[in-house]
């Protein structure tokens, strides 16, 4: 029989930020062996950093980046955790919470951190009656909202961002990745009026219209017009501005009604003392942007931390006097790109505060700060935030300030940055964006973390906007006494396995290690496999090894698995190959009887001049490739993708060369070459450059005489780069033999998820030169034989093997919304950061064929046949 679980109950209703934060504290101050912890989040996700959600939007992060605590975690902590489910009410005489699925859950102590909310104004057309928002309206504070604005962006031209401060900068600027045109309506005189002057606002406003974002300021918007979908806003004034999206920017309210109808005090948020319980109640404690602390709601990350600290140490008896008495906001970030920090007021209140105003608004940069009785009570900096180590202890310490206060802006005397290191104070916030202090970096390298590294692992520092690496990096240095060790892991090709690429290269070949078990048995102390080195490794013994290489299924992610691209919904994608764009009328009879006879939702011309079949089911996906009767195009892979084609010589007046027949020779010769990132390619047939060559992994472009120029390294995603020059050849031939050359070396030497553009400036053009087209190293003749072993051992994975894979793979896949919820601790919770699917059993791409299992992303599964990474018997087909 079970032993009775005699810890106290204590449930958390919210799993966002501030929740999760104050459940971490309560854990390090031991309380699990307190608390049986039950946790309730709306979203059906794992814990993630909303403030990120702008680096989603913007392409910089990957959904799967911004997750703080993902589903293993509450697992591994023993949590009870409830995602996707909404708390309605609280009984607070019986001592329960009540949920939207029926769940009831009695409390001992209760801890709301239900966060905050978009705040909509209520203008006219933003809504539609009964049916939420007006088609192409979206808020702008979830990462669902984040993913159905990205989908719905990216097929239209038009967006208008409502609200000039932080959420609207951030949103109108990652709106730029996906629409031609941005407008920002905001209705004070200025931008970020909250935390900047005036002045400090036109400057702002200047840098973010050299971004090519469009500002009107000084307006309100009074209707969205459009009769099905959004065609453009009403101004007060008068003027229209069409646009076909709508991203509602205007501030955040506490979401504390749930609170407010079950009895609990509720005015701008729930009140609280200074321990953080809510006001007349013994066991109910806010935490976050829901609780109102003296007249106060915050809506910074910083002192929600700050909160969660002393309501861990009072609930758990750690230090029951802890007491909260307000944040002195101060705060550093990147808005736009463009760097912000900001403390206490933006300007002088009295007629005796001392002023220093430097702005130099060419280049973006604006500088102030105000003095009270010889302390700083209020600074701004915009566009050089060199010193604001000094001024946040300043700040926030209160030391004393040179009597040059000039020196408090510039470098003339001031403390050195090392000073500023070791006189912040311990409790001073260095990572706004994941509320790490000076005391956790200090604490993590005097416990034994000497990499610099290692530390921003170990605390989270420096992972969210990344404005405070070089603080965390002075702190870490001034912590360690100057001695920072290298962090070897940095140099390892994948994390699992303690070696750089070449050398584990070396040690694959010495052992003929050909699968990825192999290399687990016998690198890796007691043969541990790593779920996150798998497909890297995988990658890396298929170049090396070609048709030796020993597959294992589950090596590979979903992707790989079914040979397709796992989309949002858990349908797949399918494109065949089309060389350098050039189709026949035949292809193009089959590919629509194929979107005809398998309803395909949506059928897209790629920018690689491909043909997209979006929304697949995964059973479909065999008979779907037969039906095609075409090559894979390889579109879900680290791979060699496509090459891009303009019509060239034969057709085009100003062509000087065959770039179409030059590009279908190169994409016939390497398709589907695996690297350690994805590789796209273009020919174009003049210098006018209309296939877009020069931003390309290579390029390679006609001009006068015959000859053909070769660029590597350029970009045209999230990161623009034009492409270096590698050579100038005479003929198509030549062309080949150095592409092939090229992409071999790119695939030995790159570190696993690099992109050229990243690799070549690493290594240098001239450097790359020498080595592929002067020989410099002697290793041409290898790199061609190797590149033309691994073309030889190329098998399309749907043309020549007809059954890819195990019968067992294509099983009915049904897109799940919300699951049943069940305890973390006896199954697998009910979502996973990123695009990935969960699955239970055979329901959903990635399941396996009994029990509980997660598709494609590394994730322990559970049962007889799932696609995690766990056990033999969890491993799917």
């Amino acid at each position: 029989m079970d032993a009775v679980d005699k810890r106290r109950r204590l449930v958390v209703v919210g799993n966002g930020m501030a929740g999760a934060r104050t459940v971490e504290e309560i854990l390090e101050r031991g309380g699990g062996d307190q608390f049986a912890i039950t946790m309730f989040g709306e979203e059906p996700y794992g814990n993630y950093n909303r403030i990120l959600l702008s680096n989603v939007l913007s392409g910089v992060d990957d959904e799967a980046g911004i997750f703080l605590n993902d589903v293993s975690w509450y697992a591994e902590n023993g949590i009870t955790l409830h995602a996707g489910t909404r708390v309605t009410r609280i009984d607070r005489f019986a001592r329960r919470i009540y949920a939207d699925d029926g769940t009831e859950t009695p409390y001992d102590k209760l801890i709301i951190a239900t966060g905050s909310r978009a705040f909509v104004p209520p203008i006219p057309g933003i809504h539609r009656p009964g049916r939420g928002y007006h088609q192409g309206v979206f808020a702008f504070r979830t990462i669902d909202d984040t993913r159905n604005m990205i989908r719905y962006a990216r097929e239209h031209e038009r967006a208008v961002v409502i609200g000039g401060g932080l959420l609207g900068l951030e949103a109108a600027r990652g709106l730029q990745n996906h629409l031609a045109h941005v407008t920002l309506v905001h209705a004070a005189g200025h931008l970020m009026n909250a935390q900047l002057d005036a002045q400090a606002g036109a400057i702002l406003r200047r840098s973010i219209e050299r971004l090519g974002i469009e500002v009107v300021l000084g307006a309100h918007t009074t209707e969205v017009l459009g009769k099905h979908a959004v065609t453009e806003v009403k101004l007060k004034d008068g003027r229209t501005v069409a646009c076909d999206v709508v991203v509602v920017a205007a501030g955040i309210r506490a979401n504390a009604e749930m609170a407010a109808t079950s009895g609990l005090p509720v005015e701008r948020g729930i009140v609280v003392d200074d321990q953080m319980r809510v006001q007349d109640e013994a066991d109910i404690y806010s935490v976050g942007e829901c609780a109102q602390h003296r007249g106060q709601t915050y809506g910074l990350v910083a002192p929600l931390w700050e909160q969660a600290r002393v309501l861990a140490d009072h609930i758990t008896g750690t230090n029951p006097f802890a007491a909260y008495h307000g944040s002195r906001l101060a705060t550093k970030l990147k808005v736009a790109g463009v760097d912000v920090a900001s403390m206490g007021l933006k300007e002088p209140e009295r007629d005796d505060d001392e002023t220093v105003v430097f702005a130099e608004p060419r280049k973006g940069v604006y500088k102030s700060i105000i003095i009270r009785d010889d302390r700083l009570v209020g600074a701004t900096l915009l566009g050089d935030v060199r010193k604001v180590a000094f001024l946040m202890q300043a700040f926030d310490r209160g030391l004393a300030l040179p009597k040059e206060r000039v020196e408090m802006l510039f470098d003339l005397g001031a403390p050195s940055a090392e000073v500023s290191a070791a006189e912040l104070g311990d409790d001073v916030q260095v990572c706004n964006c994941n509320g790490v202090t000076k005391r956790a970096l200090v604490g993590t390298v005097h416990g034994g973390v000497k990499t610099l590294t290692g530390v921003m692992d170990a605390t989270r520092a420096g992972k969210g906007c990344g404005s405070c690496k070089g603080l965390v990096a002075q702190i870490v240095e001034w912590a360690a006494d100057g001695k920072v060790e290298d962090d070897p892991a940095a140099s390892w090709y994948v994390p699992g396995v303690p070696m750089p690429k070449a050398e584990l290269m070396a040690v694959i070949r010495e052992h003929g290690l050909k699968s990825v078990s192999a290399v687990f048995a016998t690198l890796v102390p007691g043969g541990e496999e790593d779920a996150k080195s798998k497909m890297g490794l995988a990658s890396l013994l298929r170049m090396m090894w070609g048709d030796e290489y020993v597959d294992e299924r589950d090596a590979r992610f979903i992707n790989d698995r079914v040979h397709a691209n796992i989309q949002r919904d858990g349908t797949f994608s399918v494109v065949p190959q089309i060389k350098g764009g050039v189709t026949t009328p035949a292809q193009l009879k089959r590919i629509a009887e194929v979107a005809e006879k398998y309803s395909v939702p949506l059928v897209k011309i790629t920018g690689g001049q491909r043909i997209d079949l979006l929304g697949i089911r995964k059973e479909d996906l065999p008979r779907v490739w037969a039906d095609l009767d075409m090559p894979s195009g390889y579109a879900y892979g680290k791979s060699f993708r496509t090459v891009k084609t303009c019509v060239g010589s034969d057709f085009c007046r100003f062509g000087v060369g065959d770039s179409t027949a030059l590009g279908i020779a190169i994409e016939d010769r390497f398709k589907a070459i695996e690297g350690p990132g994805k590789m796209k390619l273009a020919v174009t047939g003049c210098p006018r450059n209309c296939a877009e060559a020069y931003v390309k992994d290579l390029g390679v472009v006609a001009i006068d005489g015959g000859r053909w120029e070769i660029y590597v390294g350029g970009a045209a995603g999230a990161h623009v780069r034009k492409g270096d020059l590698l050579a100038v050849v005479d003929s198509p031939d030549e062309v080949i033999t150095l592409t092939g050359r090229f992409l071999q070396y790119y695939r030995e030497s790159a570190n696993w998820l690099e992109r050229t553009y990243a690799w070549v400036p690493r290594l240098g053009i001239d450097h790359i030169r020498a080595v592929v087209v002067d020989d410099s190293d002697g290793i041409a003749a290898r790199l061609d034989a190797a590149m033309a072993a691994s073309v030889a051992a190329y098998r399309d994975p749907w043309l020549e093997r007809r059954d890819p894979v195990t019968p067992g793979q294509f099983r009915t896949s049904l897109p799940l919304a919300v699951l049943p919820q069940v305890p973390v601790r006896e199954a697998v919770p009910v979502a996973v950061p990123g695009p990935v699917v969960p699955s239970i059993g055979s329901a959903v791409p990635g399941g396996g064929s009994t029990g509980i299992g997660h598709g494609g992303n590394g994730h322990r599964g559970r049962g007889d046949n799932g696609n995690g990474a766990g056990p033999a018997s969890a491993r799917g087909a």
